[in-house]
């Protein structure tokens, strides 16, 4: 009786609501709000790829795109010859990514795995955090411990190798996205439902042979793609390797030399090396749009690659 009494008492409530407008006016309200929070991030990205596409378009007036992505130099401060062929900043980018995947890739998926197969809930609990303050360490400060701590050391073993260099930044950069494939491959092992361990498990298999074939297979997709949005956040770092990796274009594959990727570049530019509507400051939307196709790519792999591979249960 008590219960229906309370009912009673709530659907009278709503009813005298509704009849002053109030639910319905805030119904009405609440939706276009969160339409207009949701709006926000969609017009900001369409600004900035119109912004890059127009002051784009204003540069290949001036420098044709044949010699833009064919031409092997980037001299575009010179004033007697200027050259403006963005494949040295592509390979320096190339280099600098390569170099950063091969230290982080290994070293996020044994720490995810150890996370999520072996570690204790107590060493979990104390390494998250460990973690999660090293991704959220500014990358300049990565910039500075790349100059004056990594070089020196790999100076000591290799002497060959010079102060700006391509190896010291690409291990730094690796260090910087290892929290994020750890982050992303974690959670995503974490999602496999604990029957199909406990299946694997039954049938005779390994602590080891479980996690590398049923767990790891099982969260391919979230691993996957936890790697490729690594990739594509190291291809667009910039404070790292504008301190660490020189400010050198060079078309060379030599790790051991000063480098410039595009990130490095627009910061050079950026800082007022450059006037306003010279053709040196629009080189610097064409690199930043050129820059923009590489990360959409990663992200649409990373994607499909989700989409491909995953494993519904």
């Amino acid at each position: 009786m008590k219960t229906n009494d309370g009912q009673n008492q709530v659907q009278s409530l709503l009813e005298k609501k509704y009849q002053n407008g109030f639910l319905s006016r805030g119904e009405k309200v609440i939706p276009v709000l969160l339409f207009l929070m949701a709006a926000v991030s969609v017009v900001t990205t369409i600004g900035i790829v119109l912004t890059l596409i127009v002051e784009t378009f204003t540069f290949f007036k001036q420098i044709s795109i044949a010699e833009f992505l064919t031409k092997k130099d980037w001299y575009p401060f010179s004033k007697t010859d200027a050259s403006y062929g963005v494949l040295p900043l592509l390979v320096g980018t190339l280099k600098i990514t390569l170099i950063a995947s091969i230290t982080a890739v290994p070293i996020g998926l044994a720490v995810a795995i150890y996370l999520s197969e072996y570690a204790s809930e107590r060493v979990r609990k104390l390494m998250k955090p460990i973690l999660e303050v090293l991704a959220g360490v500014p990358t300049i400060v990565y910039g500075f411990f790349a100059l004056t701590f990594v070089t020196p050391l790999l100076r000591a073993i290799f002497p060959s190798l010079e102060m700006f260099n391509a190896v010291s930044p690409g291990i730094v950069v690796g260090m910087m996205i290892i929290p994020m494939i750890v982050s992303l491959s974690e959670d995503a092992l974490s999602s496999v439902p604990d029957s199909v361990r406990q299946g694997a498990l039954a049938l005779g298999a390994t602590k080891w042979e479980m996690t590398w074939r049923v767990a790891f297979p099982a969260a391919l997709s979230g691993i996957m793609a936890s790697i490729v949005l690594a990739i594509s956040r190291a291809i667009g770092e910039t404070m790292i390797v504008s301190i660490a990796g020189g400010s050198t274009p060079t078309a060379s594959l030599d790790l051991t030399t000063s480098l410039q990727t595009m990130t490095s570049y627009i910061v050079q530019v950026s800082t007022g090396d450059a006037g306003f509507g010279t053709t040196i400051y629009y080189s610097i939307y064409a690199v930043g749009f050129t820059l923009f196709l590489f990360t959409l790519a990663m992200n649409m792999l990373a994607q499909r690659i989700s989409r491909r591979f995953r494993e519904e249960y």
